[in-house]
């Protein structure tokens, strides 16, 4: 599959530089010029692999690269009036070539937050091809203005965008772990699990292809029908012979127990559902499932990925699960990534529903209290006591 990557803000910009240490350390080509925006001109510097030409900084009228200090509201802003200098950025890619585009954001800050959802709509409004996000939920350490932003600005995302992936890092936090470990530790681990989805269905050197592999045209179709989705990853090293030949998926080679392998991947499935999700959810209500199974040919196994899609289909209750293999001749481990898409029953999702409702009652608590104070204006200091 092939991306236009656009990071937007802090964690946006972060999180785009860890894809693209990802594609260039495995050799795959999924993003195309991947971009960078932000209203802070030290932040985009601070980037090492994102071309500094597809560095945009925006707002430097109204913030002088300083930044919007949190402010949700301003980064919209900023956003809607320099939409031409970020369409400037985009019209150098190719799109002929691109399958979807990504905007990354962390929606705690203010510039992604408020940023990111205003691009969504510019492009959809542009571009035929779907527009996906990847929002990045605050861990609660981070304070009550990040919980707000994102309690705001997460609405507004969904709504713009075809689907909007999550990873949400109050469930990724380590005990005991800085928060600038933490927030290095947690964007390698987004860059792998996403990496292997959106890379599957890529043609490899080796020309190696699989018995049911995963496209494009699997991914769009799993995301599309809007919604939430959230992300499972599981893997097990296994012991491969760079030194035979490989078979293709269904030969019927003894170099490796069939039965073995189909155990293998069918666990391997189970274990990236139930296991530690980017968003955690109830499987059950899911909308659409996507399976990708990664690693050497000879231990995939078509088998074990149709067990594993039967099990899908009786965990989430849905009969829209798709899936496919992702050979890679190279690697010493089989690894599976399963993508939920359209998931209900989201905790998280209803504690930021909560915390807006009540920011909002508290926001009109405080305009009633104004209006009172304005009425009765200094007369409430002449007041006598009542008792």
């Amino acid at each position: 599959m092939k991306l236009a990557l656009i990071g937007f803000g802090q964690a946006g910009g972060k999180i785009v530089d860890a894809f693209v240490d990802y594609e260039q350390r495995t050799g795959q080509d999924i993003f195309t010029a991947p971009v960078a925006v932000n209203t802070a001109a030290a932040d985009l510097a601070g980037l090492e692999h994102v071309p500094d030409e597809n560095r945009v900084l925006i707002g430097q009228s109204r913030v002088e690269g300083h930044g919007v200090g949190g402010d949700n509201e301003l980064g919209a802003e900023i956003a809607a009036d320099d939409i031409e200098e970020m369409q400037g950025a985009l019209d150098r890619l190719s799109t002929h070539e691109i399958d979807a585009f990504l905007i990354v954001a962390g929606l705690g800050g203010g510039t992604g937050s408020g940023g990111a959802p205003v691009l969504a709509e510019h492009l959809r409004m542009i571009y035929t091809e779907p527009v996906f996000g990847l929002g990045i939920l605050p861990a609660a350490a981070e304070g009550g203005l990040y919980t707000l932003n994102a309690a705001r600005s997460f609405r507004t995302f969904v709504r713009e965008v075809d689907n909007l992936l999550v990873f949400d890092n109050d469930a990724w936090r380590s005990a005991g772990e800085s928060m600038r470990g933490g927030f290095e530790r947690i964007n390698q681990e987004i860059a792998r699990r996403f990496g292997i989805l959106f890379g599957a269905g890529a043609v490899d050197a080796s020309d190696v292809v699989g018995e049911s592999v995963v496209d494009a045209s699997d991914i769009i179709n799993t995301l599309s029908g809007g919604g939430v989705s959230t992300v499972g990853y599981a893997r097990e090293t296994v012991e491969t012979d760079t030194g035979s030949s490989i078979p293709l998926l269904g030969d019927d080679s003894d170099s490796v127990d069939g039965t073995e392998t189909t155990n293998r991947v069918t666990s391997l499935v189970r274990k990236a559902a139930l296991g530690r999700l980017t968003l955690p959810c109830d499987l059950q209500g899911t909308e659409r499932s996507l399976l990708v199974c990664s690693g050497p040919p000879e231990h995939l196994n078509r088998k074990g990925i149709e067990r594993g899609r039967a099990w899908l289909e009786a965990e989430t209750g849905s009969m829209e699960v798709r899936g496919g293999d992702y050979p890679l001749p190279s690697a010493d481990h089989v690894a599976s990534v399963v993508l939920l898409a359209g998931v209900h029953q989201v905790p998280r999702v209803k504690e930021l529903q909560r915390v807006a409702i009540e920011a909002k009652e508290g926001i009109a608590q405080r305009e009633r209290d104004d209006n009172l104070q304005a009425l009765l204006g200094d007369e409430t200091e002449e007041l006598a006591p009542l008792y």
